[in-house]
């Protein structure tokens, strides 16, 4: 069944971390519009999490909250057993969406500073996966799509500890789709600028150290929006023959051996 089928993710039941706000909102009306049952997870947003959650019910959807820091092991290991209870179904699709993005660079970033990426960025990602697994019922469909960064294919010296944690990402999506084979497809999406961070030019951490690639300089001349990623989303739930692949929604940027 492809894509241009809306419904064709009926019966199936989704969590979508960090679902509530940007990207992650979009990929949740998704997903419900092509018939999902959508659990989105949050930590601090709560109030955003249930108006995403009213939209996907105002499309005729059913949406169900789970909160949940994903730096704490224990929390994130028990997520999907989570949101499978709170929903009254097993999950078949896991989108790893949440994540951290602070400046610093190899000289200057802390301990603190690289465990908190490593925890939430690529920790929270693999207990997620093992417990998305072991929830498993029946011999239908199974997926996880994990949420990349072009730097994570690309590693430089910005960003250094969430450069780091999302290369670490990119090699668990290759080795999870060996690892949950034949029942488990997994795969990714390393994105460009889609949305720049919060908190001003730096993101969240300080100011300073976000430069956003200029248009003209992308192949494309154009950035990704956030319904592009869930379009490739989409994608890639359609495809059954699909796994550990990554799709690169950046505009062509990473084709540039200078970008």
């Amino acid at each position: 069944m492809t894509r241009d089928n809306r419904t064709f993710l009926q019966g199936r039941t989704a969590l979508v971390t960090g679902g509530g706000r940007r990207i992650g909102r979009t990929l949740v009306s998704a997903l419900a519009r092509a018939g999902a049952t959508v659990v989105v997870h949050h930590f601090h947003s709560r109030d955003d999490a249930q108006a995403t959650a009213n939209g996907v019910e105002v499309l005729g959807g059913r949406a169900f909250l789970v909160d949940g820091d994903l730096a704490d092991a224990r929390t994130a290991a028990a997520l999907c057993d989570r949101a499978r209870q709170c929903c009254g179904a097993p999950l078949d699709i896991l989108v790893n969406n949440a994540a951290i993005f602070a400046p610093g660079d190899a000289r200057t970033v802390s301990a603190a500073d690289w465990d908190a990426h490593q925890s939430v960025n690529l920790r929270a990602p693999f207990l997620l996966a093992q417990g998305f697994a072991a929830q498993l019922a029946g011999d239908g469909p199974a997926d996880i799509i994990n949420l990349n960064d072009g730097r994570g294919l690309r590693p430089g010296a910005d960003h250094f500890a969430y450069t780091v944690s999302k290369a670490g990402l990119h090699g668990l999506t290759k080795s999870l789709a060996l690892a949950l084979a034949p029942r488990v497809r997994v795969n990714e999406l390393a994105l460009g600028a889609v949305l720049p961070p919060e908190g001003g030019p730096g993101g969240p951490g300080g100011p300073g150290g976000y430069v956003r690639t200029p248009r003209e300089a992308l192949p494309l001349r154009r950035f990704p929006t956030p319904e592009d990623v869930a379009e490739a989303m989409l994608y890639l739930l359609a495809a059954p023959a699909v796994t550990g692949q990554t799709i690169c929604l950046d505009g062509g940027q990473h084709l540039d051996p200078f970008a």
